[in-house]
């Protein structure tokens, strides 16, 4: 159970990141996509604009757990794979959200 745990709070901890550089105005790019890779030693290879497939970058790295995360305006999603886990979170930044408050009270 704790390593389903660590994989799931791995996941909201690079979607609280993300939201809060996008918050932050840190994206420089409209569409941003990193991967985050963990090998089974615990080693970190990040890749910027990969276009593999999670798994097959996955496999060709060596990597335990993978997460992909993109943003586009002003959302994120992290897509995560470790072993037969698999998981995917959405969010959006406090502006976002704020948007489309304003727009449904209309």
């Amino acid at each position: 159970m704790e390593w389903v745990n660590r994989f799931a709070e791995q996941a909201q901890n690079l979607l609280d990141a993300a939201l809060a550089a996008l918050d932050r105005g840190e994206s420089c790019k409209e569409m941003t996509v990193m991967t985050v890779l963990i090998g089974p030693d615990g080693g970190i290879q990040m890749c910027a604009d990969s276009d593999w497939p999670l798994d097959s970058l996955m496999l060709d790295r060596g990597a335990r757990t993978g997460y992909r995360v993109s943003s586009r305006r002003g959302s994120v999603r992290v897509e995560g794979r470790e072993g037969l886990r698999r998981c995917v979170l959405e969010g959006a930044t406090a502006l976002r959200a704020a948007r489309g408050l304003a727009l449904t009270a209309r």
